[in-house]
């Protein structure tokens, strides 16, 4: 045994989490770190990412993200369905749900976000779910009446991958989205409207620019519909919310740690929290005082935070990347650098084909040179040519994309 072995505590062991782990066992073949995982789920990290497959037929020990062995460490002590309580900052040790005390030498928060639920009437009936984990999608599968329509709250990403979890299911799907598009966060209006009219092909039925009224329950107390503020009825079997996600930061008042003016463990470009012996990573870290979603940055906080933990040079976080590329019922969607030209004097070049159902957008600085970012709906094999580009001139790539179809 290493005399001056430390002790790691992680709360939390999603994704941003698990790659901490892995980073830290990578870097330190000496031993100098113990690490004790106290996990909320009863399942070890996964792919939360792919977790539609999960109802597609994929296990969740095929989306698990460990290697074979590597929870077998001795120096790892994860703990399933033991999700930590309190921070004791003063005794250095945290309290778990059931009571146990775990001291600690550094703790890392990784308690990820939760659902948000809007307060509509009716948001608590039985038959109302939400799409985060494992758990809320073997719930979704024991509701799912296949022929019947469900519906789902919220166009976005994940609001998406809920909606095609019920076609999967053989239910008929309808997605309400408060904005005037689907994805209003990573396309425009054309590209949403490319999207729109793709994803109705396969059989999607949207309902964007309402809101959500109430959800009403059937002669049996249950989900039944969904009343939209514009009037309309939508006969709902299951009612899945999926409207965004809120930082799971209900440790910091206690502890006396600052939050980010969104909620988030307030944390600095590496990712420290005011006390020297904490750090937070993932979704409930709120870097210089924005969250962020992706797994991207939370790879990069936990590859950061691996790396101070054993002092070893570590460069703040920086801007996030947010850009992002999938496949949702069918149809690829990338989005990447200053996709809404926000930017002052921002240029935008974009054809669209509505014959193949195409969209493609590139934002270019004043110059009309830079290359800052851009979107691509339908057809994303430019992607890969295009993203790196992103700073600097735009690439012959970007010149065949906006050409006219031949």
């Amino acid at each position: 045994m290493n005399r001056t072995q430390r002790t790691l505590v992680v709360a939390g062991y999603g994704m941003a989490a698990h790659r901490l782990v892995e980073e830290l066992r990578s870097l330190d073949p000496a031993g100098a770190w113990r690490i004790v995982v106290l996990a909320e789920e009863r399942h070890p990290a996964y792919d939360r990412v792919a977790l539609s497959s999960y109802l597609d037929g994929r296990s969740a020990a095929d989306l698990t993200l460990a290697a074979p062995g590597f929870l077998d460490d001795p120096l790892l002590d994860l703990r399933l369905s033991t999700p930590v309580a309190s921070v004791d900052r003063a005794a250095r040790s945290v309290v778990t749900a059931s009571g146990e005390v775990v001291g600690y030498d550094a703790l890392v928060l990784a308690t990820g976000s939760r659902p948000f639920v809007p307060p509509v009437p009716g948001h608590d009936l039985p038959g109302c779910h939400v799409y985060r984990c494992l758990d809320d999608l073997d719930a979704i599968r024991e509701a799912a009446v296949p022929g019947r329509p469900g519906v789902v709250i919220g166009g976005g990403l994940l609001g998406l991958e809920a909606a095609n979890a019920l076609r999967l299911l053989g239910m008929e799907p309808h997605v309400v989205e408060l904005a005037p598009r689907l994805m209003p966060v990573q396309v425009d209006a054309a590209g949403g409207g490319v999207l729109g009219r793709r994803v109705g092909e396969q059989g999607l039925r949207v309902h964007c620019g309402t809101a959500t009224a109430a959800v009403e329950a059937g002669p049996d107390g249950r989900a039944a519909a969904v009343a939209l503020a514009d009037g309309t009825s939508l006969e709902a079997a299951v009612v899945v919310f999926s409207a965004g996600v809120r930082p799971r930061d209900e440790l910091a008042g206690p502890a006396g740690l600052a939050t980010g003016g969104r909620g988030g463990f307030l944390v600095d470009g590496l990712c420290r929290t005011g006390d020297e012996r904490i750090w937070a990573i993932g979704e409930c870290a709120a870097v210089e005082g924005c969250c962020h979603g992706l797994a991207a940055p939370g790879y990069r906080m936990a590859s950061s935070v691996a790396r101070q933990l054993l002092d070893l040079p570590a460069e703040p976080f920086g801007e996030a990347d947010l850009s992002t590329r999938l496949k949702l019922l069918g149809v690829e969607v990338a989005s990447f650098g200053d996709a809404q030209a926000s930017s002052e004097g921002a240029v935008e070049l974009s054809r669209l084909d509505e014959a193949a159902g195409t969209y493609a957008k590139l934002v270019l600085a004043a110059d009309c040179h830079t290359l800052l970012g851009g979107i691509l709906v339908g057809d994303a094999r430019a992607y890969g040519e295009i993203r790196p580009f992103v700073g600097r001139g735009l690439p012959a790539a970007g010149h065949r994309l906006l050409a006219p179809a031949t």
